[in-house]
């Protein structure tokens, strides 16, 4: 796991760059990678600011996972530069990054190693004290953070959410390993299945939080069983009528899949599609999956209401400009 820590916050912060290598050493040496490699998000930051004055409805952001001090909720570098971004466009927004800890190095290590359903809980309980937040707010999620935030959606419907964005989220958990080779390695294959024998196991499912959102379409009564968290929020055992009917309260739940992610695995679960289960080669659509057919969280619904919009970027996992941003997704902020 840690070479996957490692890989995923090198890209994040490499954005433009054609290639990366992230050497494993101490704190020191990572922050001053990180220090190194921040030129195209602060390039990015730096770009024409849009004019709004539409910035009432408070925002809430999850981040991803990450390396140290490089990936967590409040590092200038990371969501420190989303938040300031945003706060640039949309005047007198009130932007809400959660730190799931006491401090950075605890909120970037519980990326990590935590129970994911403990972190939600927590999140719920942040957000019902705020008093900023009691009209409501939106929320954004960075990767593996979209899918907690959903959970936030489906648990926690006070204060109400009212637009969830997820920004290369795994909607219906990841099978595959960051920068892999794709399906034909045999080291990949390795990996995969060492992680699988003991991805379900109870030590593994409370406190390595990858672990809690490994879907194995190849042991699916495994994953239904013994998966804490990602099998609970997407009603793969009973259907909770009452998720079902909080995720419906959402006026929109946007989706954005990056076109050429070579890290997310299959890359389909950012639009909640998954691969069919049986197999590891073939994938399907939301629309073709039996959550959908069976509407087993509202989604279906949503769907036909037009809540559903699915947007892509052709960049890699996470690669996107401000103006992109701007112009897709700044509209669901105000």
């Amino acid at each position: 796991m840690k070479w996957r820590q490692e890989n995923v916050i090198v890209f994040v912060l490499c954005s433009n760059l054609p290639s990366c290598v992230f050497i494993s050493g101490s704190r020191m040496t990572a922050a001053i990678l990180c220090l190194l490699l921040a030129g195209p998000v602060l390039l990015v930051a730096g770009s024409p600011v849009y004019k709004s004055d539409n910035g009432t409805v408070p925002l809430v952001l999850w981040h991803g996972m990450g390396e140290w001090l490089c990936d967590s909720c409040c590092n200038p570098l990371s969501m420190g530069a989303i938040k300031k971004m945003i706060e640039e466009d949309i005047a007198g927004i009130y932007v809400l990054s959660l730190m799931i800890g006491k401090n950075v190095i605890e909120d970037t290590e519980n990326g990590f190693f935590s129970d994911v359903n403990e972190q939600v809980s927590t999140v719920c309980s942040q957000l019902a004290q705020d008093p900023k937040l009691k009209g409501g707010y939106n929320a954004m999620g960075f990767s593996q953070g979209a899918q907690f935030l959903r959970a936030v959606a489906q648990r926690c419907p006070s204060p109400p959410m009212k637009n969830l964005i997820s920004i290369g989220g795994q909607h219906q958990g990841v099978y595959g390993l960051p920068r892999c080779p794709g399906e034909s390695s045999h080291i990949c294959d390795m990996i995969r299945k060492a992680l699988n024998n003991g991805a379900y196991t109870d030590l593994m499912q409370k406190h390595l939080v990858q672990a809690q959102y490994w879907h194995d379409p190849l042991n699916d009564d495994l994953y239904k069983k013994h998966s804490r968290f990602l099998a609970d929020i997407n009603q793969e055992r009973a259907v909770n009528e009452t998720y079902k009917k909080n995720l419906q309260l959402l006026e929109k739940f946007i989706m954005v899949k990056f076109l050429q992610d070579t890290v997310v695995d299959p890359v389909d679960t950012e639009w909640f599609g998954f691969l069919k289960t049986g197999q590891a080669k073939e994938t399907e659509t939301l629309q073709d999956s039996v959550l959908y057919k069976e509407d087993r969280l509202g989604l279906a619904a949503m769907d036909k209401a037009g809540k559903l919009v699915f947007l892509a970027s052709a960049g890699d996992h996470l690669q996107f400009t401000r103006e992109w941003f701007n112009a897709n997704l700044l509209p669901y902020l105000r």
